[in-house]
Protein backbone atom coordinates (compact mmCIF):
# COMPACT_ATOMS: atom_id res chain seq x y z
CA UNK A 1 0.00 0.00 0.00
CA UNK A 2 3.19 2.27 0.78
CA UNK A 3 4.07 1.73 -2.59
CA UNK A 4 1.05 2.72 -4.81
CA UNK A 5 0.71 5.72 -2.30
CA UNK A 6 4.03 6.76 -3.66
CA UNK A 7 3.10 6.81 -6.86
CA UNK A 8 -0.22 8.30 -6.56
CA UNK A 9 1.89 11.10 -4.81
CA UNK A 10 4.20 11.42 -8.27
CA UNK A 11 1.16 11.88 -9.87
CA UNK A 12 -0.66 14.38 -8.12
CA UNK A 13 3.10 16.71 -7.93
CA UNK A 14 3.01 16.05 -11.71
CA UNK A 15 -0.45 17.44 -12.18
CA UNK A 16 -0.26 21.17 -12.35
CA UNK A 17 3.07 21.61 -14.91
CA UNK A 18 0.78 18.74 -16.71
CA UNK A 19 -1.94 21.70 -16.35
CA UNK A 20 0.47 24.28 -17.15
CA UNK A 21 2.19 22.97 -20.06
CA UNK A 22 -0.83 21.58 -21.69
CA UNK A 23 -0.50 22.22 -25.86
CA UNK A 24 2.59 24.09 -25.19
CA UNK A 25 5.94 23.06 -27.37
CA UNK A 26 8.67 21.67 -25.98
CA UNK A 27 11.62 21.29 -27.90
CA UNK A 28 14.40 18.87 -26.75
CA UNK A 29 17.47 19.08 -27.81
CA UNK A 30 18.86 15.05 -28.00
CA UNK A 31 22.53 13.88 -28.27
CA UNK A 32 25.82 12.55 -26.28
CA UNK A 33 25.99 10.06 -24.45
CA UNK A 34 22.03 9.20 -24.18
CA UNK A 35 22.28 8.52 -27.97
CA UNK A 36 25.00 6.20 -27.87
CA UNK A 37 23.45 4.14 -25.14
CA UNK A 38 20.62 2.12 -25.92
CA UNK A 39 18.79 1.90 -22.82
CA UNK A 40 19.48 5.69 -22.18
CA UNK A 41 17.46 6.24 -25.82
CA UNK A 42 15.14 4.30 -25.13
CA UNK A 43 14.55 6.10 -21.42
CA UNK A 44 14.46 9.55 -23.39
CA UNK A 45 12.49 8.42 -26.30
CA UNK A 46 9.52 7.23 -23.93
CA UNK A 47 10.09 10.53 -21.68
CA UNK A 48 9.13 12.23 -24.69
CA UNK A 49 6.39 10.32 -25.99
CA UNK A 50 4.42 10.61 -22.52
CA UNK A 51 5.12 14.33 -22.67
CA UNK A 52 3.25 14.13 -26.03
CA UNK A 53 0.51 12.02 -24.65
CA UNK A 54 -0.08 13.83 -21.58
CA UNK A 55 -0.72 17.12 -23.67
CA UNK A 56 2.54 18.75 -24.25
CA UNK A 57 3.82 19.79 -28.00
CA UNK A 58 7.00 18.09 -28.03
CA UNK A 59 9.83 18.91 -31.06
CA UNK A 60 12.97 16.56 -31.21
CA UNK A 61 15.92 17.67 -32.70
CA UNK A 62 18.59 15.64 -32.60
CA UNK A 63 22.58 14.88 -33.05
CA UNK A 64 24.57 12.15 -34.45
CA UNK A 65 28.46 13.15 -33.61
CA UNK A 66 29.86 10.16 -32.01
CA UNK A 67 28.17 8.10 -35.18
CA UNK A 68 29.51 10.62 -37.81
CA UNK A 69 32.81 10.31 -36.65
CA UNK A 70 32.73 6.39 -36.56
CA UNK A 71 31.78 7.02 -40.18
CA UNK A 72 34.28 9.05 -41.05
CA UNK A 73 37.18 6.91 -39.69
CA UNK A 74 35.42 3.97 -41.74
CA UNK A 75 36.29 5.57 -44.92
CA UNK A 76 39.44 6.29 -43.70
CA UNK A 77 39.49 9.62 -42.83
CA UNK A 78 39.85 11.60 -39.53
CA UNK A 79 37.27 13.62 -37.53
CA UNK A 80 38.96 17.12 -37.28
CA UNK A 81 37.03 19.62 -35.00
CA UNK A 82 37.51 23.33 -34.79
CA UNK A 83 36.27 25.26 -31.83
CA UNK A 84 34.14 21.95 -31.10
CA UNK A 85 32.70 22.49 -34.13
CA UNK A 86 33.54 19.74 -37.29
CA UNK A 87 35.90 20.52 -40.23
CA UNK A 88 32.80 19.35 -42.91
CA UNK A 89 34.45 18.86 -46.46
CA UNK A 90 31.92 17.33 -49.55
CA UNK A 91 33.10 13.50 -48.83
CA UNK A 92 32.48 14.40 -44.91
CA UNK A 93 29.16 16.19 -45.42
CA UNK A 94 27.75 13.19 -47.58
CA UNK A 95 28.57 10.90 -44.65
CA UNK A 96 27.01 13.08 -42.04
CA UNK A 97 23.64 13.21 -43.85
CA UNK A 98 23.92 9.57 -44.32
CA UNK A 99 24.28 8.95 -40.56
CA UNK A 100 21.95 11.37 -39.88
CA UNK A 101 19.00 10.71 -41.66
CA UNK A 102 19.78 6.92 -40.62
CA UNK A 103 19.69 8.12 -36.97
CA UNK A 104 16.65 9.90 -37.62
CA UNK A 105 14.54 6.91 -38.81
CA UNK A 106 15.63 4.95 -36.04
CA UNK A 107 14.41 7.55 -33.63
CA UNK A 108 11.36 7.70 -35.60
CA UNK A 109 10.48 3.93 -35.66
CA UNK A 110 11.23 4.23 -31.66
CA UNK A 111 8.56 6.65 -31.24
CA UNK A 112 5.94 4.77 -33.33
CA UNK A 113 6.27 1.38 -31.36
CA UNK A 114 5.12 3.36 -28.35
CA UNK A 115 1.55 4.56 -30.01
CA UNK A 116 2.89 8.35 -30.96
CA UNK A 117 2.92 9.13 -34.91
CA UNK A 118 6.28 10.74 -35.41
CA UNK A 119 7.23 12.23 -38.65
CA UNK A 120 11.68 12.29 -39.92
CA UNK A 121 12.47 15.57 -41.47
CA UNK A 122 15.74 17.59 -42.15
CA UNK A 123 16.59 20.95 -42.18
CA UNK A 124 15.99 20.62 -46.08
CA UNK A 125 12.43 19.04 -46.34
CA UNK A 126 9.84 22.16 -47.32
CA UNK A 127 13.29 24.56 -46.53
CA UNK A 128 12.62 24.08 -42.85
CA UNK A 129 16.26 25.24 -42.19
CA UNK A 130 17.84 28.21 -44.72
CA UNK A 131 21.53 28.78 -43.10
CA UNK A 132 24.56 30.89 -44.23
CA UNK A 133 28.43 29.63 -44.25
CA UNK A 134 29.73 29.31 -40.71
CA UNK A 135 33.23 30.24 -39.65
CA UNK A 136 35.11 29.55 -36.56
CA UNK A 137 37.34 32.23 -35.87
CA UNK A 138 37.61 33.37 -39.29
CA UNK A 139 38.71 29.94 -40.34
CA UNK A 140 37.11 28.14 -43.24
CA UNK A 141 35.56 24.79 -41.69
CA UNK A 142 33.44 23.75 -45.16
CA UNK A 143 30.03 22.78 -45.44
CA UNK A 144 29.11 24.17 -41.71
CA UNK A 145 25.87 26.34 -41.46
CA UNK A 146 24.55 29.09 -39.22
CA UNK A 147 20.99 29.44 -39.21
CA UNK A 148 19.48 32.29 -40.78
CA UNK A 149 15.70 31.31 -40.85
CA UNK A 150 13.12 28.43 -39.87
CA UNK A 151 10.08 28.19 -41.88
CA UNK A 152 8.09 27.39 -38.51
CA UNK A 153 5.34 26.61 -40.75
CA UNK A 154 6.31 23.10 -41.34
CA UNK A 155 6.71 22.33 -37.70
CA UNK A 156 3.37 24.21 -37.07
CA UNK A 157 1.30 21.89 -39.74
CA UNK A 158 3.12 19.01 -38.53
CA UNK A 159 2.34 19.89 -34.64
CA UNK A 160 -1.57 20.29 -35.81
CA UNK A 161 -1.64 17.46 -37.33
CA UNK A 162 -1.04 15.84 -34.16
CA UNK A 163 2.36 14.76 -35.61
CA UNK A 164 5.55 14.54 -33.26
CA UNK A 165 8.59 16.11 -35.73
CA UNK A 166 11.97 14.75 -35.13
CA UNK A 167 14.73 16.82 -37.05
CA UNK A 168 17.73 16.07 -38.43
CA UNK A 169 19.95 19.45 -38.38
CA UNK A 170 20.87 19.65 -42.07
CA UNK A 171 20.12 22.29 -44.23
CA UNK A 172 20.10 24.68 -47.42
CA UNK A 173 21.83 28.04 -48.23
CA UNK A 174 20.55 29.97 -51.08
CA UNK A 175 22.39 28.14 -53.53
CA UNK A 176 20.88 24.60 -52.30
CA UNK A 177 24.20 23.66 -51.08
CA UNK A 178 23.57 21.56 -48.30
CA UNK A 179 25.26 22.21 -44.87
CA UNK A 180 25.86 20.28 -41.63
CA UNK A 181 24.06 22.46 -38.66
CA UNK A 182 25.51 22.25 -34.89
CA UNK A 183 22.72 20.59 -33.47
CA UNK A 184 22.35 22.93 -30.26
CA UNK A 185 22.10 25.87 -32.89
CA UNK A 186 19.50 23.93 -35.04
CA UNK A 187 17.33 23.11 -31.35
CA UNK A 188 18.04 26.63 -30.29
CA UNK A 189 16.08 28.41 -33.56
CA UNK A 190 13.86 26.22 -33.95
CA UNK A 191 12.57 27.01 -30.13
CA UNK A 192 13.21 30.73 -31.17
CA UNK A 193 10.84 30.35 -34.52
CA UNK A 194 7.98 28.25 -33.05
CA UNK A 195 7.78 30.34 -29.43
CA UNK A 196 8.34 26.97 -27.69
CA UNK A 197 7.67 27.38 -23.93
CA UNK A 198 10.58 24.61 -23.35
CA UNK A 199 13.98 24.42 -24.80
CA UNK A 200 15.78 21.60 -23.04
CA UNK A 201 19.65 20.60 -23.34
CA UNK A 202 20.45 16.89 -23.31
CA UNK A 203 23.91 16.80 -22.11
CA UNK A 204 26.89 14.66 -20.82
CA UNK A 205 26.66 16.86 -17.50
CA UNK A 206 24.64 17.50 -14.71
CA UNK A 207 23.81 20.91 -15.41
CA UNK A 208 26.05 24.13 -15.33
CA UNK A 209 28.66 24.86 -12.43
CA UNK A 210 30.34 28.10 -11.53
CA UNK A 211 33.40 25.87 -10.99
CA UNK A 212 32.88 22.38 -12.73
CA UNK A 213 35.62 20.92 -9.94
CA UNK A 214 33.45 22.04 -7.30
CA UNK A 215 30.40 19.71 -7.36
CA UNK A 216 29.24 22.17 -4.31
CA UNK A 217 29.11 25.08 -7.42
CA UNK A 218 26.13 23.72 -9.07
CA UNK A 219 23.23 25.92 -10.03
CA UNK A 220 20.02 24.88 -9.92
CA UNK A 221 18.53 27.98 -11.43
CA UNK A 222 19.53 31.15 -13.02
CA UNK A 223 18.93 34.10 -14.90
CA UNK A 224 19.58 35.02 -18.41
CA UNK A 225 21.35 38.41 -17.01
CA UNK A 226 23.46 36.49 -14.53
CA UNK A 227 24.17 33.51 -16.67
CA UNK A 228 25.43 36.84 -19.41
CA UNK A 229 27.66 37.52 -16.40
CA UNK A 230 29.09 34.21 -15.70
CA UNK A 231 29.75 34.15 -19.74
CA UNK A 232 31.62 37.66 -19.53
CA UNK A 233 33.27 36.93 -16.11
CA UNK A 234 35.18 34.15 -18.24
CA UNK A 235 34.23 31.83 -15.63
CA UNK A 236 32.25 29.51 -18.38
CA UNK A 237 34.55 27.75 -20.96
CA UNK A 238 34.66 24.45 -22.89
CA UNK A 239 31.56 23.16 -24.90
CA UNK A 240 29.44 24.54 -22.00
CA UNK A 241 30.33 28.23 -23.83
CA UNK A 242 28.51 27.79 -26.42
CA UNK A 243 25.53 25.77 -25.13
CA UNK A 244 25.23 28.59 -22.90
CA UNK A 245 25.01 31.69 -25.59
CA UNK A 246 22.37 29.42 -26.58
CA UNK A 247 20.62 29.05 -23.56
CA UNK A 248 20.71 33.00 -22.79
CA UNK A 249 19.70 33.96 -26.09
CA UNK A 250 16.87 31.41 -26.49
CA UNK A 251 15.51 33.23 -23.47
CA UNK A 252 16.09 36.63 -24.91
CA UNK A 253 13.72 35.53 -27.89
CA UNK A 254 10.89 34.43 -26.71
CA UNK A 255 11.62 30.57 -25.23
CA UNK A 256 10.13 31.10 -21.76
CA UNK A 257 12.57 28.33 -20.49
CA UNK A 258 15.59 26.56 -21.27
CA UNK A 259 17.21 23.60 -19.47
CA UNK A 260 20.15 21.63 -19.35
CA UNK A 261 20.31 17.91 -17.98
CA UNK A 262 22.21 15.63 -17.71
CA UNK A 263 21.24 12.51 -20.43
CA UNK A 264 22.78 9.82 -18.63
CA UNK A 265 20.14 10.38 -15.75
CA UNK A 266 17.25 7.52 -16.84
CA UNK A 267 14.06 9.74 -16.95
CA UNK A 268 15.95 13.10 -16.36
CA UNK A 269 13.45 14.91 -18.56
CA UNK A 270 10.41 13.81 -16.68
CA UNK A 271 12.17 14.84 -13.34
CA UNK A 272 13.05 18.31 -14.71
CA UNK A 273 9.24 19.11 -15.66
CA UNK A 274 7.33 17.15 -13.45
CA UNK A 275 9.09 17.68 -9.82
CA UNK A 276 9.34 20.50 -7.46
CA UNK A 277 13.01 20.71 -7.53
CA UNK A 278 14.15 18.95 -10.76
CA UNK A 279 17.93 17.96 -11.46
CA UNK A 280 19.47 19.88 -13.90
CA UNK A 281 20.20 23.65 -14.29
CA UNK A 282 17.16 25.94 -15.66
CA UNK A 283 17.63 28.91 -17.14
CA UNK A 284 14.87 31.65 -16.90
CA UNK A 285 13.83 35.13 -17.77
CA UNK A 286 15.13 38.32 -15.44
CA UNK A 287 11.37 38.48 -13.87
CA UNK A 288 10.34 34.66 -13.44
CA UNK A 289 13.02 33.30 -11.48
CA UNK A 290 10.98 32.47 -8.39
CA UNK A 291 8.00 30.27 -10.34
CA UNK A 292 9.77 26.82 -11.46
Amino acid sequence: MNEIMKKAEVLIEALPYIQRFNRKIIVVKYGGSAMSNEELQKNVIKDVTLLKLVGFKPIIVHGGGKEISRWVNKVGKEAQFVNGLRVTDEETMEIAEMVLNRVNKSLVSMVNELGVKAVGISGKDGGLLNVTKKYSDGADIGFVGDVKEVNAKVLYNLLDNDFLPIVAPVGFDDNFDTYNINADDAACAIAKAVGADKLVFLTDVEGLYKDFNDKSSFIARITASDADNLIDSGIIGGGMLPKLNNCTSAVKNGVNRVHILDGRVPHCLLLEIFTKDGVGTAITKDDDFIEK
